[in-house]
């Protein structure tokens, strides 16, 4: 029995139920940040927080200006998702941002079979079983969170949500209402 949380071969020679994986999307492609909200359990105050300071920055679209919509990819989502579990565990923001620079210096796929432990202060990566039991022999009480089942929460959850490609112009909704409105008039 494969217990690994990365998609198995087998599944990735069969395909995903609803087509193309979303994590196998290009780089051009992405999700607004209402979508990527959704997908993650965060508020858009949460996410725009932490685009302006700099904890996770949008790979496909970043804000440039009012207006400007960013564009989230997959790999930005599971990671915000990853932040919203620590943070909700008890890790202080601060070592959550360095938690966050290393998995941001990793593929997708990468991600997938890591394990995240943490003892409340600290964020462990444990990639083999022999690594979660020397981290247990401290004594400490730890919680874990395997990457590749969040992983398929992102994925499902960005299933159905509207993907929109970088290159296309940037259109402001509120404004382009405006000019409609303005020359019905």
């Amino acid at each position: 029995m494969n217990t690994s949380s990365a998609p198995s071969a087998d599944s990735a020679r069969q395909g995903v139920l609803f087509g193309d994986s979303v994590a196998d999307q290009g780089d051009d492609l992405g999700y607004r940040g209402p979508a990527a909200c959704t997908a993650a359990g965060i508020t858009y105050r949460q996410l725009d927080y932490w685009a302006r300071t700099g904890l996770l920055q949008p790979s496909v679209r970043p804000a440039k200006g009012s207006g400007t919509q960013r564009l989230y990819s997959f790999k930005d989502i599971l990671v915000l998702k990853l932040v919203k579990k620590l943070l909700d565990a008890g890790v202080s923001l601060q070592q959550v941002r360095r938690a966050v620079g290393q998995l941001l210096d990793r593929g997708v796929e990468d991600l997938a079979s890591v394990t995240l432990m943490s003892d409340g202060a600290s964020v462990y990566e444990c990639t083999s079983t022999e690594e979660v039991i020397d981290l247990l022999q401290g004594g400490q009480g730890v919680f874990g969170i395997a990457v590749g089942r969040v992983w398929r929460e992102v994925e499902g959850s960005l299933a159905d949500l509207p993907v929109e490609q970088a290159d296309l112009p940037v259109v402001d909704d509120l404004a382009e209402r405006r000019r409609r409105k303005r020359n019905a008039s």
